[in-house]
Parts: C-alpha cells; structure tokens; sequence
C-alpha cells in the first residue's frame, strides 16, 4: 500500500505573531515552524495502515517555501514516514486554495499512491477545503472529517466513519481516495532520538516550482488587504480577598453596583 499525506508547516501554538509595518503580511521572522495537530493525527494513521499492511510506504509531502518546510518533513521522517517530497513555493505565495490544489496535484502525479491523506483542516487558516477540492482535481472520491480509518486490502476498500448532526455514518470508499482525517486511532506518537539523527540525513525529493504549472487567470480571488492587531483590552481589576467568600462577595457587588449586570 502506497500512502502521501500532505502536511503543512503551521507556527507553533505559543507563537505570538505580529504584522509587518506596512500591515501587508505576517511577519514570520523568528517562527518556528511545526505539524498541525490534525496533520499528526494524518501521520500517525499512515504509519498505522503502514504497519498493518506488510510492504506499505508513507510519504510525507508538503507544498510551501524554504526552510520551513525542510522542518516538517524532517520531522515526519523521524516519526517513520519512509520517505518526503517537498514541492517549492514562493514564500510571497497568496492563500488561495486553487493554487494549492495545482501544485499538490502535481506531486500526486510525480507520487502516484493508493491513499492520499490530510489533516481534515491546518491550525491557521481553518478553511478545510483542501481535501475534497484536491479529490476533484484528482478525479477520485474523497471524504473530510474522517475518524477509525482501515484499509481493506482483498476489496482494495477505504473504510471510516463520520460525525454528523444525524449521528455516525460508516463510509466506504474505493482506493485511490482522498482523505482528510479528524483523528486517528491513536495518539500521535513521539519521534525516538536515534530516528530524529536519521532523518536529518534522509533526502527529500524535490519538485522545483519552475516546474509547477503556470496558473491560470482567474477571478474572484480572496485577497488579504491588511493584518492589523486587536487593541489592547482595558479596565481589568483584580479583587484582593483573605478568602473565596470574600473574593465572591466582593465581585457579586461589583458586578451589581458598577458593571450593572445584576438587577
């Protein structure tokens, strides 16, 4: 069994990102750059599938510029993917999903799999597109939201299930499918030291973005005109109190006398 998960570098959760001056982007100086949490959960349900069906292979591909994504491919491979990809990208990249799409479809041509699998939405835009639009690029079925995930090898079958405002549905789908997965069987597991030497050894294949195709004229893209902070919140007070009744007491008047929410 062939399986590609795509990943995609996210700031760490602690990160405190700032814009630049102008206001025209992030400024990314400093991050440091991990797999989002849905992205391991795809990873650890590749390397399950992995080592339950003898002779499979995981590869970790990304679409993004250098050297984030050095890092978390470098980090799959020490979680046990057996091999990476990484197709370039312009750090100035606009967010648009449809280029996305382009390029990873590339990479599911230059590494063809019976599973291509994703975290059903990244940490910092939370669109969850990506899965079911790179599933109509590719001509294959594909599913979000994806939980207990299996593969059938004799009926060459997909199966999973979903949560839905009707309860659970059971799901099965032929291979090759897209993916993208809400959590996997188990934890995310943590990268031995002597993998973490290996992979820093490993090579990563490449796909250059001269090799990308050109995009196509479109409209009606969502451009980000300024990223602006929210201002500073005011007029906390702390209540200095002996004990929790008197803490208790204390707030209950000032929410009555000064902030008026009690009658």
């Amino acid at each position: 069994m062939r399986i590609v998960v795509f990943v995609k570098p996210v700031p760490e959760a602690e990160t405190r990102l700032r814009p630049s001056a102008d206001g025209a982007r992030l400024d990314t100086d400093g991050v440091k750059w991990v797999l989002s949490g849905y992205d391991e959960s795809a990873i650890e349900q590749a390397l399950l599938l992995k080592e339950a069906n003898a002779g499979s292979e995981v590869r970790a591909v990304t679409y993004g510029p250098s050297p984030r994504s050095e890092e978390v491919l470098r980090a799959c491979l020490a979680l046990g993917c057996t091999s990476a990809g990484w197709v370039e990208a312009p750090a100035d990249l606009p967010p648009d999903v449809r280029l996305k799409v382009r390029a990873l479809r590339q990479a599911a041509v230059r590494w063809p799999a019976d599973l291509y699998l994703l975290g059903q939405q990244s940490l910092d835009t939370e669109s969850g597109l990506l899965p079911l639009a790179l599933a109509m690029a590719l001509g294959v079925p594909g599913a979000n939201g994806a939980l207990d995930l299996a593969f059938d090898a004799a009926r060459n079958e997909l199966s999973f299930e979903r949560s839905s405002e009707a309860g659970v549905e059971e799901w099965r789908l032929p291979s090759p499918s897209v993916i993208g997965l809400k959590q996997a069987k188990n934890d995310p597991r943590s990268a031995k030291l002597q993998n973490i030497l290996k992979s820093r050894k490993m090579p990563i294949d490449r796909i250059p973005a001269v090799e990308l195709p050109a995009a196509p004229e479109v409209t009606g893209n969502a451009n980000r005109f300024r990223f602006e902070l929210p201002p500073p919140r005011t007029g906390a007070r702390l209540i200095e109190y002996a004990a929790p009744d008197e803490a208790a007491e204390k707030l209950v008047r000032v929410l009555r006398e000064e902030a008026k929410v009690f009658p």
